[in-house]
């Protein structure tokens, strides 16, 4: 998951949760990076869950039609 939330970082800089995360590591001076990406890690595991239950899209993702 900690992978995943670093590749989502890279590929989807325009969602929330990229934003929140951005947020964050700022607010704290780039300090407390590790533990951030671990919280991001939880989030995007929930949105994703909520995405494959119940259809919803996390805010900002760019969808790419294969």
């Amino acid at each position: 998951m900690i992978e995943l939330a670093w590749l989502w970082l890279r590929n989807q800089p325009s969602s929330a949760l990229t934003r929140w995360f951005h947020e964050r590591v700022m607010r704290n001076w780039g300090r407390l990076k590790k533990t951030t990406i671990v919280a991001l890690a939880r989030k995007l595991l929930v949105a994703l869950w909520k995405y494959v239950t119940a259809g919803v899209v996390i805010e900002g993702a760019v969808m790419k039609a294969v």
